[in-house]
Protein backbone atom coordinates (compact mmCIF):
# COMPACT_ATOMS: atom_id res chain seq x y z
CA UNK A 1 0.00 0.00 0.00
CA UNK A 2 1.40 3.39 -1.02
CA UNK A 3 1.98 5.76 1.90
CA UNK A 4 0.91 9.35 1.03
CA UNK A 5 3.96 11.06 2.54
CA UNK A 6 2.81 14.58 1.68
CA UNK A 7 -0.58 13.99 3.31
CA UNK A 8 0.94 12.60 6.49
CA UNK A 9 3.47 15.42 6.73
CA UNK A 10 0.91 18.18 6.16
CA UNK A 11 -1.57 16.69 8.63
CA UNK A 12 1.17 16.31 11.22
CA UNK A 13 2.20 19.95 10.83
CA UNK A 14 -1.44 21.09 10.94
CA UNK A 15 -2.29 19.19 14.12
CA UNK A 16 0.91 20.33 15.83
CA UNK A 17 0.19 23.94 14.91
CA UNK A 18 -3.40 23.64 16.19
CA UNK A 19 -2.09 22.20 19.45
CA UNK A 20 0.26 25.15 19.93
CA UNK A 21 -2.49 27.65 19.11
CA UNK A 22 -4.85 25.95 21.53
CA UNK A 23 -2.20 26.10 24.27
CA UNK A 24 -1.69 29.83 23.69
CA UNK A 25 -5.44 30.48 23.72
CA UNK A 26 -6.02 28.60 26.94
CA UNK A 27 -3.03 30.31 28.57
CA UNK A 28 -5.02 33.55 28.27
CA UNK A 29 -8.42 31.93 28.99
CA UNK A 30 -9.53 32.44 25.39
CA UNK A 31 -11.42 30.13 23.07
CA UNK A 32 -9.01 28.82 20.40
CA UNK A 33 -11.65 29.25 17.65
CA UNK A 34 -10.41 32.66 16.35
CA UNK A 35 -6.83 31.38 16.19
CA UNK A 36 -7.93 28.27 14.28
CA UNK A 37 -9.76 30.48 11.77
CA UNK A 38 -6.70 32.70 11.25
CA UNK A 39 -4.57 29.57 10.81
CA UNK A 40 -7.01 28.44 8.13
CA UNK A 41 -6.55 31.74 6.29
CA UNK A 42 -2.79 31.15 6.28
CA UNK A 43 -3.08 27.54 5.04
CA UNK A 44 -5.81 27.95 2.43
CA UNK A 45 -5.68 28.96 -1.21
CA UNK A 46 -3.97 32.34 -1.42
CA UNK A 47 -2.44 31.93 2.05
CA UNK A 48 1.22 31.94 2.95
CA UNK A 49 1.55 28.15 3.34
CA UNK A 50 -1.08 26.18 1.36
CA UNK A 51 -1.56 22.48 2.18
CA UNK A 52 -2.96 20.95 -1.04
CA UNK A 53 -2.36 17.32 -0.06
CA UNK A 54 -4.39 17.65 3.14
CA UNK A 55 -7.21 19.74 1.67
CA UNK A 56 -9.60 16.87 0.87
CA UNK A 57 -9.14 15.37 4.33
CA UNK A 58 -9.72 18.74 6.00
CA UNK A 59 -12.90 19.38 3.99
CA UNK A 60 -14.30 15.95 4.85
CA UNK A 61 -13.26 16.30 8.49
CA UNK A 62 -14.99 19.67 8.70
CA UNK A 63 -18.34 18.11 7.83
CA UNK A 64 -17.86 15.49 10.53
CA UNK A 65 -16.74 18.18 12.98
CA UNK A 66 -19.92 20.24 12.88
CA UNK A 67 -21.99 17.05 13.16
CA UNK A 68 -20.09 15.95 16.28
CA UNK A 69 -20.33 19.40 17.84
CA UNK A 70 -24.12 19.39 17.62
CA UNK A 71 -24.43 15.71 18.55
CA UNK A 72 -22.53 16.17 21.82
CA UNK A 73 -24.38 19.42 22.52
CA UNK A 74 -27.69 17.55 22.18
CA UNK A 75 -26.53 15.01 24.77
CA UNK A 76 -26.71 17.71 27.46
CA UNK A 77 -30.48 18.11 27.06
CA UNK A 78 -33.62 16.03 26.64
CA UNK A 79 -36.35 16.35 24.03
CA UNK A 80 -38.94 17.38 26.60
CA UNK A 81 -36.99 20.17 28.26
CA UNK A 82 -35.74 21.41 24.92
CA UNK A 83 -39.15 21.55 23.23
CA UNK A 84 -40.49 23.42 26.26
CA UNK A 85 -37.68 25.95 25.86
CA UNK A 86 -38.27 26.32 22.11
CA UNK A 87 -42.01 26.92 22.65
CA UNK A 88 -41.20 29.55 25.26
CA UNK A 89 -38.93 31.33 22.77
CA UNK A 90 -41.27 31.63 19.80
CA UNK A 91 -41.34 35.38 20.35
CA UNK A 92 -37.54 35.42 20.51
CA UNK A 93 -37.43 33.61 17.17
CA UNK A 94 -39.64 36.26 15.57
CA UNK A 95 -37.47 39.04 17.00
CA UNK A 96 -34.36 37.23 15.72
CA UNK A 97 -35.74 36.93 12.21
CA UNK A 98 -36.94 40.54 12.05
CA UNK A 99 -33.79 42.11 13.50
CA UNK A 100 -31.19 40.07 11.62
CA UNK A 101 -32.66 39.25 8.21
CA UNK A 102 -33.82 42.84 7.62
CA UNK A 103 -30.30 44.42 7.57
CA UNK A 104 -29.18 41.89 4.97
CA UNK A 105 -32.21 42.52 2.79
CA UNK A 106 -31.75 46.30 3.03
CA UNK A 107 -28.02 46.00 2.25
CA UNK A 108 -28.81 43.85 -0.78
CA UNK A 109 -31.27 46.43 -2.05
CA UNK A 110 -28.77 49.29 -1.53
CA UNK A 111 -26.11 47.30 -3.41
CA UNK A 112 -28.45 46.84 -6.36
CA UNK A 113 -28.80 43.07 -6.06
CA UNK A 114 -31.72 41.26 -7.66
CA UNK A 115 -34.40 39.43 -5.67
CA UNK A 116 -32.30 36.26 -5.43
CA UNK A 117 -29.30 38.18 -4.11
CA UNK A 118 -31.43 40.03 -1.55
CA UNK A 119 -32.91 36.72 -0.34
CA UNK A 120 -29.45 35.16 -0.05
CA UNK A 121 -27.90 38.10 1.82
CA UNK A 122 -30.86 38.24 4.23
CA UNK A 123 -30.28 34.58 5.07
CA UNK A 124 -26.53 35.05 5.51
CA UNK A 125 -27.00 37.87 8.04
CA UNK A 126 -29.81 36.05 9.87
CA UNK A 127 -28.20 32.71 10.68
CA UNK A 128 -25.64 32.32 13.48
CA UNK A 129 -22.99 29.61 13.49
CA UNK A 130 -24.17 26.62 15.53
CA UNK A 131 -20.73 25.02 15.27
CA UNK A 132 -18.77 28.00 16.59
CA UNK A 133 -21.26 28.80 19.35
CA UNK A 134 -21.51 25.19 20.52
CA UNK A 135 -17.72 25.13 20.94
CA UNK A 136 -17.67 28.52 22.68
CA UNK A 137 -20.24 27.52 25.29
CA UNK A 138 -18.10 24.54 26.22
CA UNK A 139 -14.77 26.36 26.13
CA UNK A 140 -16.05 29.16 28.36
CA UNK A 141 -17.85 26.81 30.77
CA UNK A 142 -21.27 28.30 30.09
CA UNK A 143 -23.32 25.22 29.22
CA UNK A 144 -24.98 25.39 32.65
CA UNK A 145 -25.56 29.14 32.71
CA UNK A 146 -29.09 30.43 33.06
CA UNK A 147 -29.00 32.17 29.67
CA UNK A 148 -27.75 29.12 27.77
CA UNK A 149 -31.17 27.48 27.11
CA UNK A 150 -32.27 30.74 25.48
CA UNK A 151 -29.17 30.78 23.26
CA UNK A 152 -29.70 27.16 22.22
CA UNK A 153 -33.40 27.71 21.58
CA UNK A 154 -32.63 30.61 19.24
CA UNK A 155 -29.94 28.58 17.47
CA UNK A 156 -32.09 25.52 16.87
CA UNK A 157 -35.08 27.58 15.71
CA UNK A 158 -32.68 29.23 13.25
CA UNK A 159 -31.58 25.79 12.05
CA UNK A 160 -35.22 24.77 11.59
CA UNK A 161 -35.82 27.97 9.62
CA UNK A 162 -32.87 26.96 7.45
CA UNK A 163 -34.67 23.67 6.79
CA UNK A 164 -37.33 25.68 4.97
CA UNK A 165 -35.08 28.46 3.67
CA UNK A 166 -32.38 26.41 1.92
CA UNK A 167 -34.80 24.44 -0.32
CA UNK A 168 -36.57 27.70 -1.14
CA UNK A 169 -33.30 29.43 -2.06
CA UNK A 170 -32.17 26.45 -4.16
CA UNK A 171 -35.39 26.55 -6.20
CA UNK A 172 -35.23 30.34 -6.63
CA UNK A 173 -31.59 30.23 -7.77
CA UNK A 174 -32.37 27.49 -10.30
CA UNK A 175 -35.32 29.46 -11.69
CA UNK A 176 -37.98 27.02 -10.46
CA UNK A 177 -41.68 27.76 -10.09
CA UNK A 178 -43.50 28.80 -6.93
CA UNK A 179 -45.17 25.41 -6.53
CA UNK A 180 -41.80 23.65 -6.71
CA UNK A 181 -40.55 25.93 -3.93
CA UNK A 182 -43.60 25.22 -1.77
CA UNK A 183 -43.24 21.48 -2.33
CA UNK A 184 -39.57 21.53 -1.32
CA UNK A 185 -40.31 23.56 1.82
CA UNK A 186 -43.22 21.31 2.82
CA UNK A 187 -41.13 18.15 2.41
CA UNK A 188 -38.29 19.55 4.51
CA UNK A 189 -40.57 20.70 7.32
CA UNK A 190 -42.46 17.40 7.38
CA UNK A 191 -39.17 15.55 7.80
CA UNK A 192 -38.14 17.79 10.72
CA UNK A 193 -41.48 17.33 12.49
CA UNK A 194 -41.30 13.56 11.99
CA UNK A 195 -37.77 13.42 13.43
CA UNK A 196 -38.80 15.38 16.52
CA UNK A 197 -41.83 13.12 17.01
CA UNK A 198 -39.68 9.99 16.78
CA UNK A 199 -37.15 11.41 19.27
CA UNK A 200 -39.95 12.35 21.70
CA UNK A 201 -41.90 9.09 21.51
CA UNK A 202 -39.18 6.45 21.06
CA UNK A 203 -36.02 8.12 22.38
CA UNK A 204 -35.64 5.57 25.20
CA UNK A 205 -35.66 2.75 22.62
CA UNK A 206 -32.90 4.54 20.70
CA UNK A 207 -30.83 4.76 23.89
CA UNK A 208 -31.24 1.04 24.54
CA UNK A 209 -30.28 0.08 20.98
CA UNK A 210 -27.15 2.22 20.98
CA UNK A 211 -25.96 1.23 24.46
CA UNK A 212 -23.22 -1.35 24.93
CA UNK A 213 -20.63 -2.15 27.64
CA UNK A 214 -17.79 -1.88 25.10
CA UNK A 215 -16.64 1.69 24.32
CA UNK A 216 -15.73 0.74 20.75
CA UNK A 217 -19.27 -0.49 20.08
CA UNK A 218 -20.76 2.66 21.58
CA UNK A 219 -18.57 4.83 19.33
CA UNK A 220 -19.30 2.85 16.17
CA UNK A 221 -23.05 2.61 16.78
CA UNK A 222 -23.67 6.23 17.69
CA UNK A 223 -21.36 7.70 15.07
CA UNK A 224 -22.74 5.41 12.36
CA UNK A 225 -26.39 6.19 13.11
CA UNK A 226 -25.64 9.91 13.44
CA UNK A 227 -23.87 10.09 10.07
CA UNK A 228 -26.74 8.21 8.40
CA UNK A 229 -29.31 10.58 9.88
CA UNK A 230 -27.16 13.58 8.92
CA UNK A 231 -26.92 12.34 5.33
CA UNK A 232 -30.69 11.81 5.14
CA UNK A 233 -31.19 15.32 6.50
CA UNK A 234 -28.96 16.78 3.80
CA UNK A 235 -30.84 14.87 1.09
CA UNK A 236 -34.03 16.74 1.96
CA UNK A 237 -32.11 20.03 2.41
CA UNK A 238 -32.35 19.95 6.21
CA UNK A 239 -29.08 20.73 7.97
CA UNK A 240 -26.99 17.71 8.92
CA UNK A 241 -26.34 19.54 12.20
CA UNK A 242 -30.07 19.47 13.01
CA UNK A 243 -30.17 15.71 12.45
CA UNK A 244 -27.15 15.21 14.72
CA UNK A 245 -28.65 17.42 17.41
CA UNK A 246 -31.86 15.38 17.38
CA UNK A 247 -29.88 12.15 17.83
CA UNK A 248 -28.18 13.72 20.84
CA UNK A 249 -31.55 14.70 22.30
CA UNK A 250 -32.88 11.17 21.80
CA UNK A 251 -30.12 9.61 23.91
CA UNK A 252 -30.94 9.65 27.62
CA UNK A 253 -29.62 8.54 30.98
CA UNK A 254 -26.52 6.37 31.19
CA UNK A 255 -26.42 6.04 27.39
CA UNK A 256 -25.99 9.80 27.03
CA UNK A 257 -23.29 9.97 29.72
CA UNK A 258 -21.35 7.10 28.12
CA UNK A 259 -21.72 8.63 24.66
CA UNK A 260 -20.40 11.98 25.88
CA UNK A 261 -17.33 10.34 27.41
CA UNK A 262 -16.55 8.31 24.29
CA UNK A 263 -17.27 11.02 21.72
CA UNK A 264 -15.72 14.09 23.36
CA UNK A 265 -12.09 13.49 22.23
CA UNK A 266 -13.25 12.77 18.68
CA UNK A 267 -15.43 15.89 18.74
CA UNK A 268 -12.51 18.07 19.85
CA UNK A 269 -10.28 16.78 17.03
CA UNK A 270 -12.81 17.24 14.23
CA UNK A 271 -14.13 20.52 15.65
CA UNK A 272 -10.63 21.98 15.33
CA UNK A 273 -10.52 20.70 11.73
CA UNK A 274 -13.93 22.33 11.07
CA UNK A 275 -12.75 25.77 12.18
CA UNK A 276 -9.53 25.35 10.21
CA UNK A 277 -11.51 24.44 7.09
CA UNK A 278 -13.77 27.46 7.51
CA UNK A 279 -10.70 29.70 7.40
CA UNK A 280 -9.17 27.75 4.49
CA UNK A 281 -12.31 28.29 2.41
CA UNK A 282 -11.52 32.02 2.22
CA UNK A 283 -8.94 33.57 -0.10
CA UNK A 284 -7.31 36.45 1.83
CA UNK A 285 -7.15 38.41 -1.41
CA UNK A 286 -10.95 38.54 -1.54
CA UNK A 287 -11.25 40.21 1.87
CA UNK A 288 -9.85 43.69 1.27
CA UNK A 289 -12.03 44.93 -1.65
CA UNK A 290 -15.30 44.32 0.23
CA UNK A 291 -13.96 45.17 3.69
CA UNK A 292 -15.73 48.56 4.18
CA UNK A 293 -19.17 47.21 3.26
CA UNK A 294 -18.59 44.03 5.27
CA UNK A 295 -17.49 45.99 8.36
CA UNK A 296 -20.60 48.19 8.19
CA UNK A 297 -22.85 45.15 7.84
CA UNK A 298 -21.01 43.32 10.64
CA UNK A 299 -21.42 46.25 13.05
CA UNK A 300 -25.15 46.53 12.37
CA UNK A 301 -25.91 42.81 12.57
CA UNK A 302 -23.60 42.35 15.55
CA UNK A 303 -25.74 44.88 17.38
CA UNK A 304 -28.98 43.22 16.28
CA UNK A 305 -27.75 39.79 17.44
CA UNK A 306 -26.78 41.35 20.76
CA UNK A 307 -30.33 42.69 21.07
CA UNK A 308 -31.75 39.28 20.13
CA UNK A 309 -29.74 37.44 22.77
CA UNK A 310 -30.54 40.07 25.40
CA UNK A 311 -34.27 39.74 24.71
CA UNK A 312 -34.25 35.93 24.72
CA UNK A 313 -32.15 35.64 27.90
CA UNK A 314 -34.24 38.17 29.82
CA UNK A 315 -37.36 36.15 28.92
CA UNK A 316 -35.69 33.23 30.74
CA UNK A 317 -35.05 35.34 33.82
CA UNK A 318 -31.35 35.99 33.25
CA UNK A 319 -29.89 39.22 34.55
CA UNK A 320 -28.21 41.98 32.58
CA UNK A 321 -24.86 40.23 32.46
CA UNK A 322 -26.57 37.04 31.31
CA UNK A 323 -28.32 38.99 28.57
CA UNK A 324 -25.01 40.41 27.36
CA UNK A 325 -23.39 36.97 27.40
CA UNK A 326 -26.28 35.55 25.37
CA UNK A 327 -26.14 38.40 22.88
CA UNK A 328 -22.40 38.20 22.27
CA UNK A 329 -22.60 34.40 21.95
CA UNK A 330 -25.00 34.72 19.01
CA UNK A 331 -22.84 37.16 17.02
CA UNK A 332 -20.64 34.59 15.24
CA UNK A 333 -21.61 33.63 11.67
CA UNK A 334 -20.12 30.63 9.94
CA UNK A 335 -21.04 27.42 8.15
CA UNK A 336 -24.63 28.23 7.16
CA UNK A 337 -23.72 31.58 5.66
CA UNK A 338 -21.04 29.83 3.60
CA UNK A 339 -23.60 27.24 2.42
CA UNK A 340 -26.00 30.01 1.40
CA UNK A 341 -23.33 31.71 -0.69
CA UNK A 342 -22.40 28.37 -2.21
CA UNK A 343 -25.97 28.06 -3.47
CA UNK A 344 -26.21 31.64 -4.72
CA UNK A 345 -22.64 32.12 -6.01
CA UNK A 346 -23.25 30.97 -9.61
CA UNK A 347 -25.51 33.99 -10.20
CA UNK A 348 -24.21 36.41 -7.54
CA UNK A 349 -20.50 37.12 -7.99
CA UNK A 350 -20.25 40.28 -5.86
CA UNK A 351 -22.30 38.74 -3.10
CA UNK A 352 -19.82 35.90 -2.56
CA UNK A 353 -16.92 38.27 -1.83
CA UNK A 354 -19.04 40.42 0.51
CA UNK A 355 -20.42 37.54 2.57
CA UNK A 356 -17.06 35.77 2.75
CA UNK A 357 -15.47 38.90 4.26
CA UNK A 358 -18.49 39.41 6.54
CA UNK A 359 -18.38 35.83 7.83
CA UNK A 360 -14.66 35.96 8.60
CA UNK A 361 -15.06 39.22 10.53
CA UNK A 362 -17.83 37.88 12.76
CA UNK A 363 -16.38 34.37 13.04
CA UNK A 364 -13.23 35.91 14.54
CA UNK A 365 -14.67 38.91 16.44
CA UNK A 366 -17.74 37.09 17.78
CA UNK A 367 -15.80 34.61 19.98
CA UNK A 368 -13.52 37.39 21.25
CA UNK A 369 -16.52 39.52 22.28
CA UNK A 370 -18.12 36.48 23.90
CA UNK A 371 -14.98 35.77 25.90
CA UNK A 372 -14.93 39.30 27.33
CA UNK A 373 -18.67 39.58 27.98
CA UNK A 374 -19.43 40.45 31.63
CA UNK A 375 -19.22 37.48 33.95
CA UNK A 376 -18.94 36.73 37.62
CA UNK A 377 -15.64 37.39 39.43
CA UNK A 378 -13.15 34.58 38.96
CA UNK A 379 -14.80 33.21 35.83
CA UNK A 380 -12.06 34.58 33.57
CA UNK A 381 -9.52 32.05 34.79
CA UNK A 382 -8.44 29.39 32.29
CA UNK A 383 -11.14 26.70 32.36
CA UNK A 384 -10.17 23.63 34.34
CA UNK A 385 -11.48 20.20 33.33
CA UNK A 386 -14.38 19.07 35.43
CA UNK A 387 -17.12 16.51 35.45
CA UNK A 388 -20.24 18.11 34.00
CA UNK A 389 -22.42 15.73 35.93
CA UNK A 390 -20.96 17.09 39.15
CA UNK A 391 -22.74 20.39 38.59
CA UNK A 392 -21.51 23.84 39.63
CA UNK A 393 -19.03 24.47 42.32
CA UNK A 394 -19.98 26.23 45.54
CA UNK A 395 -20.58 29.92 45.39
CA UNK A 396 -22.27 30.11 41.97
CA UNK A 397 -24.53 33.11 42.16
CA UNK A 398 -26.86 35.44 40.26
CA UNK A 399 -27.65 34.92 36.59
CA UNK A 400 -24.28 33.25 35.98
CA UNK A 401 -25.24 30.16 37.97
CA UNK A 402 -26.63 27.04 36.31
CA UNK A 403 -30.35 27.07 35.79
CA UNK A 404 -32.44 24.81 38.01
CA UNK A 405 -32.93 21.43 36.39
CA UNK A 406 -36.57 20.75 35.46
CA UNK A 407 -38.21 17.56 36.69
CA UNK A 408 -37.18 14.63 34.50
CA UNK A 409 -39.77 12.22 33.22
CA UNK A 410 -37.62 10.10 30.98
CA UNK A 411 -34.20 9.35 32.31
CA UNK A 412 -32.70 11.10 35.27
CA UNK A 413 -29.73 12.13 33.16
CA UNK A 414 -27.68 14.77 34.93
CA UNK A 415 -27.77 18.35 33.73
CA UNK A 416 -24.61 19.71 32.13
CA UNK A 417 -22.54 21.75 34.50
CA UNK A 418 -20.61 24.82 33.54
CA UNK A 419 -17.47 22.95 32.59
Amino acid sequence: MHTPIALLLELGVILTALSLLGTVARRFALSPVPLYLVAGLALGDGGIAPVPAARDFVDAGASIGVILLLLVLGLDFTVREFTVSVRRHRASAVVDLALNATPGAVAGWLLGLDATGILALAGATYISSSGIIARLLGDLRRLGNRETPAVLSVLVVEDFVMAAYLPLLAVVVSGGTWWQALLAVAAAMAAVVAAIAVSWRWGHHVSRILSHPDAEQVLLRILGITLIVAALAEIIHVSAAVGAFLIGLALTGAAADRARTVLSPLRDLFAAVFFLALGMSVDPGDLLPMLPAAVALAVVTGATKLATGWYAARRDGAGRRGGLRAGTALIARGEFSVVIIGLAAPTQGRLAALVTTYVMLLAICGPVLTRFAPTRPGALRPPAPRNRAAGPGPGAVSDACPRPAPPRQDSGRGEAGPG
